[in-house]
């Protein structure tokens, strides 16, 4: 079977490689050498390149015992550390074999067209995120105190997660409806005299890089909760940055993502072009217009952290930004007991500062 993927290998020792979000190099984990990207990318130039082209000339839905509809999505990959078979979807990137542990990158997924521009590299590792999920917990009043202790961290993913950026301006042709106010007394009256102004606003607002993931298996919501990346770390895109994590191309164009990231700019635009007329006391939309249109898009990785855990028979998931540090999840189970109390403890309160009121 061709070797279609790259096993990333220490130099000295030819221990598997990662990229150390601590280090910012690739680290062995056997003997702890370290390597800067670039001698990496140097060093599997070739063999990257003949990965390549052997994924070109290859078709394994012929030979591998699979029904036409399956074929057309997986694909299947010889380790060059163990020669075992590797089985994947379409879209994977990067991973690492089920036999031998080491990290596998498709060098195939990210060439030509399907290279990335961006790569913002893990700055946060494993250790962090199981940090920032029991971080997570804490302050949730009505959390079951069982639930910290007794919910087991079943996964725990490092994820390159593909995003569209769009560059774009927006064209905004606005008109409000107005209100001041001005109160005085005149005699024995208190007179509140009320203004209507018709508010024009025009104005263009420029927009670089704004995300939208294009993954159909990341939940959008999540993806949208865990912003904003700081683009100070985004670097030209190297796949000596992929072995140790997850990672899929996108299998959500930029034509399907455009919508989320126009409304996105829309939004902005709206808030922003109003955020200008200063003074009033009701500002009232008559007229938007937003004529948007795009400059360029860029395809870049964005590093996730997936967690899931089980408690009591269920799965609660979780994701924090690789980057900053950011955790959002699930909703989290609710003890009843204890929101009892909190409930009869506020009526308790309440009735009491109810009676000292009608004492007085």
């Amino acid at each position: 079977m061709p070797e279609q993927v790259t096993n990333y290998k220490c130099i000295r020792c030819g221990g598997p490689l990662h990229f150390d979000a601590k280090e910012q190099k690739l680290k062995c984990e056997y003997c702890d050498s370290t390597f800067t990207n670039e001698e990496i990318e140097t060093l599997y130039k070739t063999a990257n390149e003949a990965a390549i082209e052997q994924s070109y000339e290859s078709d394994h839905a012929d030979r591998l015992q699979w029904s036409a509809e399956e074929a057309k999505h997986m694909r299947a990959y010889s380790c060059p550390s163990c020669s075992a078979e590797l089985l994947c979807d379409e879209n994977t990137a990067a991973t690492s074999c089920p036999y031998c542990g080491n990290p596998t990158v498709v060098p195939a997924q990210f060439h030509g067209a399907l290279k990335p521009d961006y790569v913002i590299p893990f700055k946060l590792d494993k250790k962090d995120a199981i940090k920032a999920l029991y971080n997570f917990y804490k302050g949730k009043v009505f959390l079951p105190n069982a639930f910290t202790d007794g919910a087991h961290i079943e996964e725990i993913k490092g994820i390159y997660v593909p995003f569209w950026l769009y560059d774009g301006t927006a064209d905004s042709d606005m008109a409000y409806h107005g209100t001041r106010t001005n109160s005085y007394t005149s005699g024995r009256y208190h007179v509140t005299e009320t203004k209507h102004y018709k508010v024009i606003r025009q104005g263009e607002v420029r927009f670089k890089h704004v995300p939208a993931d294009a993954s159909s298996k990341m939940p959008d919501e999540f993806m949208d909760a865990l912003e904003p990346f700081n683009y100070v770390d985004m670097v030209p895109f190297q796949m000596s940055y992929m072995p140790g994590y997850l990672a899929d191309k996108y299998d959500v164009t930029a034509a399907e993502n455009s919508k989320r990231a126009d409304v996105r700019m829309k939004n902005t635009t709206l808030d922003t072009i109003a955020a200008t007329a200063h003074g009033y006391l009701t500002l009232v939309p008559e007229v938007e217009r937003v004529h948007l249109s795009h400059d360029r898009i860029h395809y870049a990785f964005f590093p996730i952290w997936m967690l899931t855990t089980r408690w009591n028979g269920e799965s609660y998931m979780f994701a924090m930004n690789g980057q900053t540090g950011k955790m959002i999840g699930d909703d989290l189970p609710v003890d009843r007991g204890k929101f009892l109390l909190y409930f009869l403890g506020l009526t308790l309160l309440f009735g009491i500062v109810l009676w000292f009121l009608l004492l007085r």
